[in-house]
């Protein structure tokens, strides 16, 4: 069976872990440098990035999170992939530049302005996974305001990239943990 880490430093891990469940996966909770080496694979979950990037460094994680992203698939949502962005603004951060994406923080306003939404993905994701539309939570989402000419778009929402790949990496702005749909976590699964 796949061990698929998730970070559980802050934000809503256990949603996560429970996804992977649903996808065939162990969820480990990672909380120290040395569980990296126990995954084949990492979520980086929402919550809050200037938060999260604190915690990393308090716990000495920075680092040894991304040299596990050199080697291992990584897949950030919201938070997570902001964390996972080359570049950051509204406003600037540091990253782990991991993805070769511009993101927004905040982009679609305040908590009173998350929303759920039923999105087309695109053809590619549905080649790969199955038919349907996918159900996105946005809570305080970025946007992804660049991609790079190495990343996929695999869904948008308004025109907006929301679900992104690069090589062995996927960012979200959306919430896929938060609904019965494993989908997004079963794609991240073949990565591993």
């Amino acid at each position: 069976m796949k061990r698929a880490g998730v970070l559980a430093l802050q934000g809503d891990f256990a949603a996560h872990a429970d996804a992977l469940r649903r996808a065939g996966a162990e969820p480990v909770l990672v909380r120290e440098a040395g569980q990296l080496q126990q995954i084949d694979g990492l979520i980086i979950p929402g919550g809050e990035s200037t938060t999260m990037l604190k915690l990393l460094h308090l716990d000495k994680l920075f680092d040894p999170l991304a040299h596990f992203a050199a080697t291992r698939p990584v897949f950030g949502t919201c938070a997570g992939a902001i964390l996972l962005a080359r570049q950051v603004s509204n406003p600037a951060q540091e990253s782990l530049a991991v993805m070769d994406i511009d993101v927004e923080r905040n982009a679609y306003g305040r908590q009173l302005d998350s929303r759920v939404a039923e999105i087309e993905p695109e053809p590619e994701f549905r080649d790969r996974t199955a038919p349907g539309k996918l159900e996105t939570v946005f809570i305080r989402a970025p946007v992804i305001r660049r991609t790079g000419p190495r990343t996929k778009v695999l869904a948008r929402y308004n025109g907006d990239p929301v679900l992104v790949e690069e090589g062995r990496h996927m960012v979200a702005t959306f919430h896929p943990e938060l609904t019965p749909d494993a989908r997004v976590h079963s794609l991240f699964l073949e990565k591993l």
